[in-house]
């Protein structure tokens, strides 16, 4: 890498710091694998999903989005598979009762532990590595066999006997599975035509065994999906276009590409004719940042046996129907939040001071520009700096602040990601009559200040936040 990559600690810490991620229910000691998005955090997110959505629904032609509820009819995900089948492997340490998941604990000795593989198979590598395997609360090796836990939530919605849990509800474990059920509505009632595909960004969760890693896997996330729906014989090809198009979204946003690599999933579940993984270096070392997936026709076939509902497509030039197959691609926000965090990181020294600073992509970066006063203490430069600050806010997220000197107020907004500051001075009042209302626009990059016009600065922030 050309530079060193920041610590988890590092990100956690300037996270907290400037408001972009708190502990969930803090004040009570916190919740895991629960956090929330502060008001950076939320404005960061929100940037990151709308440069998905461009790239995934505004910029193609035969892609439509959807929102799908959360919760569904149980059987969706008895149809499905999750109801039998969705489940991590866990394994309790018998001396203090703390659950693990048994591939983690594998990995952690460096035995991958492929997550398709068989109950039998995983007890079978686990008992041979016993006695390398320490629990990581309290440091013993004394575990239970290995057994699958179901990660489905289950709820009682709709419920109202006391014995619910025999037949819950479920919060959704992907979102996937709204863009199946919903198909055949999008074909009735959207001129759309295979191939074509459906995209969605909505909340997941899992009742993870151990969510660890910060925001990295977390038991509520958000997903961002898309579903192309394909003729058997075009799904390859189509495959192969979407990965292409998948890698090329994160260099278009600014990662290198040192920073990402392929993996292909080696042990394919039954119905599955290939599974590339995206993964991005992050703190803790190349993990998977997206899937992309050619799941074949399982899932129509699903729904439609188990429903008794008609998913098949019309073939108008043999006058017969077949059932769709499916091309996903899936990534979190979450995910992305974090290997955006990690990629645009940098410290670096500038007019002779260490800073830190957040490198963010214009298009992503919560605040677009700051507006100053030179000085707090001066009402006509300050009622010329609200005078910008409300014009600039019309179009852009911008923030006023007159507090500390500029130096300060340079290196709060840095390490917040801020690619502008607008500084408002003397000049701008005309005691330079040439220079009256310009101002000084600040890049944080380079550090570098350039004197332009209110309509100049205005045009100079809408160019850069073209993505």
């Amino acid at each position: 890498m050309s530079k060193e990559s920041p610590t988890l600690e590092t990100i956690v810490s300037l996270a907290k710091r400037r408001g972009f991620i708190y502990p969930s229910s803090e004040i009570y000691g916190g919740f895991p694998g629960v956090y929330d998005f502060g008001p950076y955090g939320a404005e960061l997110a929100s940037n990151i999903r709308r440069a998905w959505w461009k790239a995934m629904v505004q910029e193609e032609v035969n892609i439509v989005g959807l929102d799908s509820s959360i919760f569904t009819n149980p059987k969706v995900w008895e149809a499905s598979g999750h109801v039998s089948g969705f489940s991590d492997p866990l394994v309790e340490c018998r001396a203090c009762n703390t659950r693990s998941r048994a591939d983690h604990l594998l990995e952690a000795i460096d035995v991958v532990a492929d997550e398709k593989i068989s109950l039998e198979e995983i007890n079978a590598l686990f008992d041979a590595h016993r006695k390398q395997i320490v629990c990581p609360n309290c440091g013993k090796k004394d575990f239970t066999e290995v057994r699958r836990f179901n990660l489905l939530v289950q709820s009682n919605l709709g419920n109202f006997a006391n014995d619910w849990t025999k037949e819950p509800t479920y919060l959704r474990g992907e979102t996937c599975q709204g863009i199946y059920i919903n198909f055949k509505n999008v074909v009735d009632t959207v001129r759309v035509k295979i191939p074509f595909g459906i995209a969605q960004i909505g909340k997941a969760f899992r009742n993870e065994i151990a969510p660890r890693q910060y925001i990295f896997r977390k038991r509520e996330f958000e997903q961002m999906e898309m579903q192309m729906f394909t003729r058997p014989e075009e799904a390859m090809t189509i495959y192969e276009v979407w990965r292409q198009k998948r890698w090329k979204f994160y260099l278009d946003l600014g990662f290198k590409e040192e920073n990402l690599k392929w993996h292909e999933h080696e042990n394919l579940v039954f119905y599955a004719k290939a599974a590339w993984d995206i993964e991005y270096r992050f703190p803790f070392g190349f993990k998977e940042l997206e899937g992309i997936h050619a799941r074949g026709d399982y899932d129509l076939t699903q729904h439609q046996t188990h429903s008794g509902v008609d998913l098949s497509y019309p073939d108008e030039a043999s006058g017969t129907r077949f059932v769709p197959h499916i091309v996903e691609t899936s990534v979190g926000v979450d995910r992305t939040f974090l290997a955006v965090l990690t990629e645009f990181y940098d410290e670096d020294e500038l007019g002779g001071e260490t800073r830190t600073v957040l490198r963010l992509p214009v298009a992503l970066a919560p605040i677009k520009a700051a507006v100053f006063p030179l000085l707090k203490n001066k009402p006509e430069l300050v009622a010329k700096a609200e005078e910008v600050f409300a014009v600039l806010k019309k179009e852009f997220m911008c923030e006023f602040d007159d507090n500390g000197n500029i130096g300060k107020r340079y290196r709060r907004q840095d390490e917040i990601g801020t690619p502008f500051c607008v500084t408002i001075d003397f000049d701008t009042l005309g005691e330079t009559p040439e220079l009256k209302d310009t101002v000084t626009l600040r890049h944080r990059d380079t550090g570098e200040q350039e004197r332009l016009s209110i309509s100049e600065v205005v045009e100079r922030i809408r160019q850069a936040s073209i993505y």
